[in-house]
């Protein structure tokens, strides 16, 4: 028997019932689903120092549990220092299995830790369902060694889902176990 996330089984047996109760679905394939996360870090000081984009890369890499790649910038930037070819930040995109892992460890092990937690905001959504929340400091994670970490840097993670309008994606998220804050 293959290994099936915590999350996914939380998805098909309690969330898409949910969704299909509250949306009226004639077809189970019309529910929306989360397709992908996506984890960007830009690191600013990377035209000084080379090595600040391969520790974010390793960082990321950890926090994800998948090997994350360093983005190159596309034009040059005189007034940053900032030339075409260059890398300036880390990206990850998680799938499957371990999108429900990292969204598991988010959700119970990492926003808990947040200083001063009162939920995150339900403002961040694109119009098309998508959900971008960001984070001020990758020490929430509990894979990053506090003593190790040279600079504290945040980073935008982004919840890509096949809902159509933001009212279904946030019911999905909310259903997930994402904590939003009560307005």
């Amino acid at each position: 028997m293959s290994y099936i996330p915590r999350f996914k089984t939380k998805y098909r047996e309690e969330v898409v019932p949910k969704l299909m109760e509250k949306f009226q679905y004639k077809t189970i394939m019309q529910v929306p689903r989360i397709e992908k996360i996506c984890i960007n870090q830009g690191v600013g000081l990377a035209t000084s120092d080379k090595k600040l984009v391969d520790t974010a890369v390793k960082e990321m890499s950890m926090i994800a549990g998948q090997k994350a790649v360093a983005t190159i910038a596309k034009k040059s930037v005189s007034n940053f220092k900032l030339r075409e070819g260059m890398p300036i930040g880390a990206k990850v995109t998680l799938r499957n299995v371990k999108m429900y892992e990292f969204m598991d460890r988010l959700i119970s092990v990492s926003l808990p830790r947040v200083r001063d937690f009162r939920g995150i905001n339900d403002r961040s959504f694109d119009g098309r369902g998508n959900y971008t929340m960001g984070i001020t400091e990758q020490i929430i994670f509990p894979e990053i060694d506090i003593d190790k970490v040279n600079k504290i840097t945040g980073m935008d993670i982004t919840f890509v889902t096949t809902a159509r309008t933001d009212a279904e994606a946030l019911f999905l998220l909310k259903e997930m176990g994402l904590p939003f804050k009560n307005q």
